[in-house]
């Protein structure tokens, strides 16, 4: 049979592979409820459904390979993260889901949530004072008013599959919904900076770079405890820490 393999696992989820098929178990059906809808309503081609047995959701593998990694240099060609531009902004222009995602809280929870990781990470002496409170800074620029669009709220580099200046496929959208658009291009090119104009020519449309760059630090404040808490390291070069460390 087909070697089993773990591509990610910790205390909410965990990602198999066997062989062509993937095999998602989420103890919260409702993250799973919402990667089916959404992929059966994108405009961007995404896995096939192949079976689902709560807490189980069986994927297809989708033709390519990741984009790129966080932490990682990509050997993608610019066509292909202007390829990637586009079809993010297809996703954007598509109808509106009738469900908020993780790109879509609101500026106070946002705020409040800011606020409390920002304390931790200080108090517990996780960063420095000065690189946490220069980050909090910059990330005020995105609270802002902003028009929801469909948006994938986890749009990382891995998620997106490409062959040669092809987008072949997007995967996990758990966290899809209504939201800012800024908050995926933001999430996309994450610690890929060098890349943002690829993909802003791509995408087609005048964006705010200053709001992009806003959510690279709130982005990043609000995810250090979670994955050091979850056994990842966001200390490895070219990762979260390192996208502060950037903006001073």
């Amino acid at each position: 049979m087909d070697e089993v393999k773990v591509v990610v696992a910790h205390s909410e989820r965990a990602t198999l592979r066997v062989g062509d098929v993937f095999l998602k178990v989420d103890a919260d059906q409702t993250r799973i409820d919402v990667e089916v809808e959404a992929m059966a309503l994108v405009p961007v081609p995404t896995p096939e459904v192949l079976w689902r047995k709560p807490p189980v959701l069986a994927i297809a593998a989708v033709p390519g390979t990741p984009l790129g990694r966080l932490g990682e240099p990509s050997t993608a060609p610019p066509a292909a993260w202007a390829a990637a531009g586009a079809a993010i902004r297809k996703l954007h222009d598509a109808p509106l889901p009738p469900w908020r995602g993780r790109g879509g809280r609101g500026i106070d929870e946002l705020a409040a949530d800011l606020d409390g990781e920002c304390e931790w990470l200080v108090t517990n002496r996780v960063l420095p004072a000065d690189l946490v409170t220069r980050n909090r800074q910059v990330a005020e620029a995105a609270f802002r008013p902003w028009t929801p669009a469909f948006t994938h709220g986890d749009l990382q580099i891995a998620h997106v599959f490409v062959d040669g200046d092809e987008v072949t496929g997007i995967i996990d959208w758990s966290e899809a919904g209504q939201g800012d658009a800024l908050y995926d291009l933001a999430t996309f090119t994450l610690g890929h900076e060098e890349h943002l104009d690829d993909v802003v020519a791509g995408y087609g449309t005048d964006v705010d770079l200053d709001v992009i760059r806003a959510w690279w630090s709130l982005r990043s404040l609000l995810v250090v405890r979670w994955l050091v808490e979850h056994g990842f390291d966001p200390f490895a070069p070219g990762c979260e820490v390192d996208v502060l460390r950037s903006r001073l």
